[in-house]
């Protein structure tokens, strides 16, 4: 036992929102807890996506048994394509998690990954691990929770989860199962975070499937728009189930959602009541016998709605559209959705979002549903995952409000190594961890400065000084031409800059001595003098020197 303790790796998903990743160890054997991503920040120009740094990963790799998925959103699913390019791991989950990704790999040009299946509540080994996927609710299709038998005790891991006692397909999360894992008595609880901020309880999925039935009725001449996350098929099934007890038709806008859709209705998870209509036919149909369901809820530049709110898109916008955003704006993003917001109306539309109407709610649990995880689990030690640090440390307060003692409870940091024993849990290291930027390919240790140069030019700008030299007397033939990007030279500053640089070419001229090098430093010196003395500017400059 002594060589097959208890190990927990934080990679992603802790003191921050997205990029979730966690490895278990004990002994030779290891399994890794999701492998998701984040989006770039405003301070990130040009970054695509934002994945964990995964170098630990890659020196284990002789050690890790398989990548187990709690559920198909991107924070938890979006960094496996990056991964499996570096090592061939087997990856489980439910039947849409792996649809999800296995779309994702055909994108990356991943072939024969080994995706498999679970069922819940059946026991999978892997290595020294026994793991158990149990249903749990959330705002996807499949979500699970895993309970994971190890050398060193019980471990349970919440995913993202709600108590949704009403869900769309009609099987509740299996609370009788969490109470049997309980009862068999855990040593480590992973708890999700997201909302331990929030009192109460969170409300059922089938609290907007009300609000819906209520717009359609109040909209009944009008076309009606959706706008919603692709990816919660059970919110899909509502807006098709009401569009058929109003006799409309459905059509679906936005890659992603169009996928989404075709792959969930061929595996069983979404139902169709009649053939969806092709968005490029939705203008044939009568407004108050169409539905579009669309992607762009979250204001992104290229999604469906912000293209139809700039008057960029297929489907035009007017006065007989209502148009419905299902979506709470993720932080951050408020501005962009808003900006769609306003555009929509300018376009002559009625717009119903969160503010105004319940048109959507959270797939986390709050603060009650939490404390019922924790009465049901009743872990001998708990660490808080999946939130930002104020999150973590609400969450370790609630567990030890629930009888957990302050010293079996441990609030980790990305990178931290833990290990737990019966005779207490703490920090024994730290692995690399932290983020790698995507920016077409994987940026790695270049990502830092990447980003400081186009930081730089988006703050400062650019100039460029392009000198032509004749090969034999290094005599001045063309320019100095000056080009400028990002911040403006008066004609005065144009003149006195191309004065000083006359300046250096004479001197090198006078001492008879021509070197490139020299007078690119010369001229880069001396502009970088000048533009911060007479503009206050620090651009980036860039001198060519030419021979001819």
């Amino acid at each position: 036992m002594a060589n097959k303790k208890l190990k927990v790796a934080f990679l992603g998903g802790v003191g921050e929102i997205g990029k979730n990743m966690t490895v278990l160890e004990c002994g030779d054997d290891a399994i890794v807890i999701d492998a998701g991503l984040s989006f770039p920040t405003d301070d990130m120009p040009g970054i695509d996506l934002v994945i964990p740094d995964f170098s630990y990963l890659t020196e284990i790799k002789g050690k890790i048994r398989a990548i187990l998925t709690t559920h198909g959103h991107e924070d938890h699913i979006g960094a496996i394509p990056f991964v499996l390019k570096e090592m061939k791991l087997p990856v489980y989950g439910t039947k849409l998690t792996l649809a999800l990704i296995e779309h994702k790999l055909v994108e990356h040009k991943i072939q024969k990954a080994k995706l498999v299946p679970v069922t819940y509540n059946k026991k999978i080994k892997l290595g020294a691990f026994t793991v158990e996927f149990i249903k749990v609710s959330h705002s996807i299709s499949g979500a699970a929770a895993i309970a994971i038998e190890t050398p060193g005790g019980l471990v349970f891991h919440t995913g993202d989860y709600k108590i949704d006692l009403t869900p769309i397909d009609g099987e509740p999360m299996d609370l009788g199962k969490l109470a049997e894992v309980g009862n068999r008595g855990v040593m480590l609880m992973l708890g999700e975070s997201t909302n331990v901020e929030r009192e109460g309880y969170s409300m059922s999925e089938r609290t907007v499937g009300a609000t819906f039935d209520r717009i359609f009725e109040a909209n009944r001449s009008k076309r009606i728009i959706i706008a919603t996350f692709a990816s919660n098929v059970h919110r899909l099934q509502q807006i098709i189930d009401i569009a058929d007890s109003y006799g409309r038709r459905v059509a679906f806008f936005g890659r992603s959602m169009e996928n989404i859709a075709d792959m969930a209705v061929k595996i069983g998870e979404l139902k169709k009541r009649s053939e969806f209509v092709p968005i490029e036919r939705a203008k044939d149909v009568p407004d108050d016998k169409i539905v579009i369901i669309c992607t762009g809820s979250q204001g992104e530049p290229m999604s469906a709605l912000t293209r139809m709110a700039g008057g960029n898109a297929k489907v035009k916008i007017g006065k007989n559209d209502t148009i419905v955003v299902s979506a709470t704006p993720i932080p951050g993003n408020e501005k962009y959705v808003y900006n769609v917001i306003n555009n929509l109306y300018r376009q002559g539309a009625e717009v119903i979002y969160q503010a105004l109407e319940d048109v959507h709610v959270s797939g986390h649990a709050c603060k009650e549903e939490i404390k019922t995880m924790h009465a049901l689990i009743k872990p001998r030690y708990f660490i808080p995952v999946h939130g930002e640090y104020r999150h973590l440390k609400q969450h370790a307060e609630l567990a030890q409000s629930m009888g957990i003692p302050d010293t079996n409870v441990f609030i980790p940091d990305l990178g931290d190594y833990v290990e737990v024993t019966r005779g207490g849990i703490k920090r024994v290291n730290q692995v690399k961890a932290g983020q790698l930027l995507v920016d077409g390919s994987v940026l790695d240790d270049t990502a830092s400065l990447v980003l400081h140069d186009r930081q730089r030019l988006a703050e400062e700008g650019f100039l460029i000084v392009v000198i032509g030299l004749t090969k034999q007397g290094k005599k001045l033939f063309s320019g100095p031409e000056l080009i400028s990007r990002g911040f403006a030279l008066a004609e005065s500053d144009l003149d006195e800059m191309r004065n000083i640089i006359h300046s250096i070419l004479k001197n090198y001229e006078i001492i008879k001595s021509f070197d490139r090098d020299e007078i690119v430093s010369a001229v880069k010196k001396a502009m970088k003098k000048y533009l911060f003395k007479h503009l206050k500017k620090a651009p980036m400059i860039l001198p060519i020197v030419m021979e001819s």
